[in-house]
């Protein structure tokens, strides 16, 4: 699965989010693309981001191993559930950009 955005590496970062750990993806409910961030997005996308279900599997994509989860094993987890690589715990303050919290 292809990560959107711009300047997004192998893994995901983006242009706004280069950390080491961040590396996570996630699915716009309106195109139902994975995106770096909410402003890789908003700078490339003609519609506004949508919001995914709290429910929804692979709304959540590890840039790194390509894992799917949704929103509560997400929220949850400190680092990928699959490959073990961290998390930027920062991103739970965007929780609400993504999911229909």
């Amino acid at each position: 699965m292809s990560i959107r955005g711009v300047g997004v590496d192998a893994q995901g970062r983006c242009a706004h989010y280069r950390s080491d750990r961040d590396v996570v993806a996630n699915r716009c409910a309106t195109c139902g693309d994975y995106w770096a961030c909410h402003a890789c997005h908003a700078e490339l996308a003609d519609h506004p981001f949508g919001r995914m279900p709290l429910v929804e599997s692979g709304s959540v994509m590890c840039g790194v191993c390509a894992h799917g989860m949704d929103y509560a094993a997400y929220s949850a987890a400190t680092a990928c559930p699959q490959c073990r690589h961290p998390f930027n715990a920062g991103c739970a303050a965007h929780a609400s950009l993504y999911f229909l919290i």
